[in-house]
């Protein structure tokens, strides 16, 4: 029997639970499903499914199996959808999602050069700092900033990595002293997301390795822009998005600090639900993002059911700062 029919086959089974659900979904009689099982086993010289008189269930075996197969069966309909798309061409309705600061910052000339290369499709984008679903709420693509794709079904694409950025006005630290280890943060009121939004523990990379600290918030926002507001009000010292404060470093109007450490990058994504029957207004928008974005790269598509977790660095915890010898040297205002 065909070897790609048959993997088809006995996922569907797996579905359904059943040879005859299966049977009735792909039209065929329960003996040649049953059949298309055995001789997939046969081959493999392993069994994929308990059976009972009662209910199928996966082996370890066959467990295994069936999620390689899905991804090797999503890549073909993926290949296939691709050289049927390339033949219609992207109109409709896109409709996108994005973080609020993100979008606003960095969104609006990659959505107006492909507005302008595609004008048959109309983008319509919608801000928010909560992560969408983007299938129970409709959208076509999501940008997402430092945030897994929450659902298996969700393909990612990486699109760029932004810095975090220590950094406060200089008139702050002529008053409070300006922070040199990242222990120092601890002497002083920091400016930062709340503690689910990765705001709490800071990890920096530097010339001893890595150090942890949890600076106390002077005051919490679940938004980058109002933290920079906070920021050049002189509240505090923050950690921002170098894609926020890019015009304040240059202008002057916040002091980078720590310049010896350095923070993780944080990873800047696209999402889309599913790679099957993409319709090319999707296909075309992500192949552009990624395009504007790494204008020299060509990433491949990612599928986050097969991601593997990051492991957690190790390194020392800060509790408190050590005493240092003298004031640091304040800026000029």
């Amino acid at each position: 029997m065909n070897q790609l029919q048959s993997m088809r086959v006995f996922v569907k089974v797996a579905d359904f639970g059943s040879f005859v659900g299966a049977a009735g979904a792909l039209d065929l009689s329960t003996a040649v499903v049953t059949r298309h099982v055995a001789d997939l086993e046969a081959r493999l010289g392993t069994r994929l499914l308990n059976r009972t008189t009662r209910r199928l269930s996966l082996t370890e075996s066959g467990a295994t199996y069936l999620e390689r197969v899905r991804h090797i069966l999503d890549d073909l309909e993926g290949v296939e959808q691709m050289v049927v798309a390339r033949h219609h061409e992207p109109v409709g309705t896109l409709r996108i999602v994005a973080p609020v600061v993100f979008g606003l910052q960095s969104l609006a000339p990659a959505v107006q050069a492909y507005a302008a290369r595609y004008p048959d499709v109309v983008p319509d984008l919608t801000l928010a700092d909560r992560q969408a679903d983007l299938v129970d709420d409709g959208f076509d693509v999501g940008i997402l900033v430092g945030r897994p794709a929450r659902s298996a079904s969700i393909v990612t694409r990486r699109l760029t990595t932004c810095q975090l950025t220590v950094c406060a006005t200089p008139a702050y630290l002529v008053q409070h002293g300006t922070p040199t280890r990242p222990e120092h943060l601890l002497d002083h009121p920091c400016l930062s997301r709340p503690p689910e939004q990765g705001g709490e523990e800071r990890v920096f990379s530097g010339p001893d390795g890595l150090v942890r600290v949890r600076p106390a918030n002077a005051i919490a926002a679940n938004n980058s822009e109002m933290l920079r507001q906070f920021a050049l009000l002189g509240m505090g010292v923050a950690i921002l998005p170098s894609y926020l404060i890019g015009r304040d470093l240059a202008a002057g109007r916040l002091v980078p600090l720590l310049d010896d450490y350095r923070l993780p990058e944080i990873e800047i994504t696209i999402a889309y639900p599913s790679r099957l029957h993409l319709p090319a207004k999707v296909r075309t928008f992500v192949d552009h993002l990624v395009e504007h974005f790494q204008p020299d790269a060509t990433a491949p598509a990612r599928d986050s059911r097969f991601a593997k977790p990051a492991c957690p660095a190790a390194g020392s915890v800060a509790r408190r700062a050590p005493p240092r010898a003298a004031a640091p040297t304040p800026l000029p205002a």
